[in-house]
Order: structure tokens, then sequence, then C-alpha cells
């Protein structure tokens, strides 16, 4: 006779894991935008906010990479290059792009709002606190710092150059949740505001919360959203849910400030024996 035991963990949420730009700062994921406008620009291409956004979560060089591939901007490419691009272009891009990316990020250094509260509340129960993001090491050190200043500071920050695989592969996920000390991914939640960074985050095995109004699907600064009729932005809304709810995350709200009330609906569905 053989017997079947099937684990079931029902405590608490254990660990919170979340993207930085669209998710705890920069609302309407501008940096990155700019610095891949700027960056292409000074190559004789002036490309999309579309074109821009489409890869976002990437790690930075495999942005570039995808945006090269496109068909417009490899074509333009090689019109005003005289060649399709390279791996050698990708790695010259990528030189030149991290000291643009600083400087962008530099200037959308600012929490996106109630992260603050957010921080303090999760902190306050428990739940430990760690950030992965597709930007290299050295284009986050100001931003770390920055963010501190106004109240959020994660034990642990994971880069896309601190692993082999970045998204959405769950490298950066699992190491975040090994050095919080977590003891079962059931246990992790991945916020995101991509669907390259929930894929990550359902890799891995955790609960996934997508954002849709602060980051990459609507995009806008928070200026410009703000500035919005109530009907566009509900259309805006309406569309970035929907194209989220397509990525499989367990939920979709608009900003990290409605983070809390979805870790209170995980811990009762973990109480009742529930999994990612």
């Amino acid at each position: 006779m053989s017997y079947r035991f099937e684990r079931c963990y029902t405590g608490g949420v254990q660990a919170v894991i979340m993207d930085w730009a669209g998710t705890t700062v920069d609302f309407g994921s501008m940096a990155p935008i700019r610095a891949f406008q700027r960056l292409f620009s000074g190559e004789g291409i002036e490309v999309t906010l579309a074109e821009c956004r489409a890869p976002m979560g990437s790690e930075k060089s495999e942005h570039i990479r995808q945006m090269l591939a496109m068909t417009r901007i490899r074509d333009a490419w090689t019109r005003g290059k005289g060649a399709e691009p390279t791996e050698a272009d990708v790695a010259r891009l990528y030189l030149d792009f991290v000291q643009i990316q600083i400087e962008c990020i530099r200037d959308s250094a600012v929490l996106i709002p109630g992260m603050a509260d957010v921080a303090s509340t999760l902190t306050e129960r428990g739940i430990r606190l760690g950030a992965n993001t597709g930007y290299s090491r050295d284009m986050i050190v100001e931003l770390v710092q920055r963010a501190a200043e106004q109240g959020y500071s994660p034990e642990v920050v994971i880069t896309a150059s601190d692993v082999r695989r970045g998204r959405p592969w769950p490298e950066m996920s699992l190491q975040a949740a090994t050095a919080l000390e977590a003891t079962t991914v059931q246990a992790c939640v991945k916020v995101d505001d991509t669907g390259v960074g929930i894929e990550e985050g359902l890799n891995a095995g955790m609960w996934t919360v997508a954002l849709a109004v602060s980051g990459n699907e609507v995009g806008l600064s928070l200026e410009d959203w703000q500035a919005l009729a109530p009907a566009e932005q509900r259309r805006l809304r309406d569309r970035a849910h929907a194209r989220l709810a397509t990525t499989g995350a367990h939920y979709v709200v608009d900003t990290i400030a409605e983070l809390p009330a979805v870790i209170a609906d995980i811990e009762a569905r973990l109480a009742r024996g529930e999994r990612p």
C-alpha cells in the first residue's frame, strides 16, 4: 500500500519582491523610455514610445537587442549604417546606454504615491521586502539612495547584472527570496508592472500582482495621468487591466497603494490551503 501526502503551507506572506520603475518609483516608468529614445536618437533613429515599451522589463542589453530586431528600426539602422545591426553594435549601444540611463533615473527617482506607507505597513506586519529590476547594478546606486530618503529601503536588491539569466527566468526572484530567508515560494509575492516581470514571478512559483496604471501599460507620468478626463482614465485603466489579465497574474490592481489589501486576501487564501 502506498500513501500520498501533499504538503500545504498555511502560514502568512513572508516576503514581497517588487520591481522598481513603474512599480515602486517613477510613475509611468518614464526613465527607461527617455533613455532609449536618447540612445537611438544619437544613432540617427527616432523611436516611438510603443517600440521602447514593447520589451520593457527585460535586461537592458536584451531590450536593445529586441528593439534592433524590430523591422522598422532594423531597416532604419541598415539604411543609415550600411549594414544590419550586430552583437558588436548591441554591446556598444549598451555601454552608451548605461550613463544615459543613470541620468534619466536620477530625474525620475520619486516614489509612487502610497509606496512609503505600503513599505511601513508591510514591515510592521513582519513581511520582509526585496526588490529586483531589469536595470544593472551600476544604474541603480543613486535610485536606491533616493528611495531610502523617501521612506522605502528594501532589505535585498537584485539586479539583472547579478544573475545569469534575467526575466522571464525566475532567478532574480528566487535569489531575493533566498536572501530574505523565505521558507517557501508559496509565501512570496512578486509585484511588477510588466508582463515579463509577472512571468518571472509565475516561473518562480510565487503569487503575482500586476500594476496597471502606474507602470508600463498606461505609460503616463503622474502629472499627465492626473490631467486626463475621468472617462479617458477609465478607458486607459480598463485596457491596461485587460492586457495584464492575460499574463496570468493572480491580481491586477492600479498601483502599489492597493498592495496591503491584496496581501490580506492572499493570506486568507493561504490559510484555506490555497497555493499560487
